[in-house]
């Protein structure tokens, strides 16, 4: 893959002082057509849910933001109206893999075979804008024999397992204009976008850096926002996710900037919505507005009332008459979530995490520390409370396999 890169990683491009400035007054950064409407809002959040901290009193210390969530009322856009980048960190303090587990290792592979099959992939350049550790660019690769080349500030040499003759590479830097020049017959940018303060001037700044092979085709995955505000899904709120899409949000994004959808899927219990586009011919004049617009009005109108009443149901059934010791199964971004909202009136001193590079450490915002999920054959705790239903078979089993009975319950 021929990929020109001009500057190092210290060099701060337009785009990303672009990013730095956020979104002018409210103004809507995914159709630049209407003012924000907010409707949902948090003080003090940490700004970081992956960052890993040495000890309990540097989580609790690390910066804390606040969220102020509004929706576009032209394409249903949500986003935190105060977002400050300057606040967030992507290095390789960043630890957000999800590969040490099973389950969703089984999804990925299935993903990386349907997207192979679907487009052919075999033999082709393949682009990763926010590769993470590499999982499924490689996973594209060794299963389709493609090369590829991915862009993450948090990407870990050491961690990367490929074959040494396998054309895979790897830059410890954003993507940006500063490093067009990169050909592609598929691009994928997975649990990105969402971190974008600017999404139509981040998918422009894609659309013309990228040297487009003809038919080529991107595939975007991001959080499914219609379930987060018609279920209250509170854990799924945090700084770092500024952008917030439902599907007719983001085909709105894709179609004013000069793609063709292709299809649109959501997967994974509901909880990730994936776009799949080609080169439109023109960009057009205005893009419709999203069929899904006043459901998620709907939604957002009365949001920060059932917020409250979420939160008071999560207080309800981990304080429930006596509940003995209680420990967190998942120390990622829905964690620290939670313990945002309560951990002034909730004793949990453990998180557990089956991700090696997390044990040791400490929960941003909240300082508790993170194990290993042996740790509770010592501890032996009386509720393990599941971040994600999606894992609730594979912790049971682990569970079962520690000789362990607590309650185990989903948030």
């Amino acid at each position: 893959m021929g990929c020109g890169l001009n500057g190092g990683a210290s060099a701060m491009t337009a785009t990303q002082r672009s990013e730095r400035r956020g979104h002018p007054a409210g103004e809507c950064p995914n159709c630049e057509q209407s003012r924000l409407e907010v409707f949902y809002q948090q003080d003090a959040i940490p700004v970081n849910s992956c960052i890993l901290f040495d000890s309990s009193a540097q989580a609790r210390e690390y910066p804390k933001g606040d969220m102020r969530l509004g929706i576009c009322p032209t394409c249903g856009f949500v986003s935190n109206t105060v977002f400050d980048p300057r606040l967030t960190e992507y290095s390789g303090r960043y630890e957000e893999t999800q590969g040490f587990s099973a389950t969703f290792n089984a999804f990925h592979e299935d993903l990386a075979r349907r997207l192979i099959e679907r487009y052919s992939l075999h033999g082709k350049d393949i682009l990763e804008i926010g590769c993470g550790k590499g999982e499924f660019l490689s996973l594209l690769c060794a299963l389709g024999g493609n090369r590829g080349t991915g862009f993450d500030p948090g990407f870990d040499d050491a961690r990367e397992q490929s074959a040494p003759e396998k054309d895979l590479h790897f830059v410890k830097d954003f993507f940006s204009a500063r490093t067009g020049g990169c050909s592609a017959d598929f691009v994928v940018c997975k649990m990105t976008l969402e971190h974008i303060a600017r999404p139509k001037a981040f998918l422009s700044m894609i659309r013309e850096a990228v040297v487009w092979k003809p038919g080529a085709v991107v595939f975007f995955q991001v959080p499914e926002a219609t379930r987060i505000l018609s279920t209250c899904a509170l854990e799924d709120i945090y700084y770092e996710h500024c952008s917030y899409f439902s599907p007719g949000s983001l085909r709105y994004l894709f179609e004013s900037t000069g793609f063709e959808v292709l299809s649109e899927h959501i997967e994974y219990d509901g909880q990730y919505l994936t776009i799949e586009a080609g080169l439109a011919d023109a960009v057009p004049e205005s893009a419709r507005a999203p069929k899904d617009l006043e459901t998620l009005r709907v939604y957002a109108d009365g949001f920060m009332d059932r917020a409250r009443d979420k939160r008071v149901q999560w207080l309800t059934r981990v304080r429930e008459g006596d509940p003995g010791k209680i420990v967190l199964w998942g120390s990622g971004s829905k964690a620290v979530a939670f313990l945002s909202l309560l951990d002034r009136e909730i004793l949990v001193e453990y998180v557990v995490d089956i991700n090696p590079h997390r044990q040791g450490s400490f929960m941003a915002g909240t300082g508790q520390r993170i194990v290993a999920p042996e740790y509770l054959q010592e501890y032996r705790p009386d509720i393990v409370t599941l971040m994600n239903p999606v894992y609730r078979a594979e912790v049971g089993r682990k569970l079962s396999e520690m000789g362990l009975e607590p309650e185990l319950i989903d948030l």
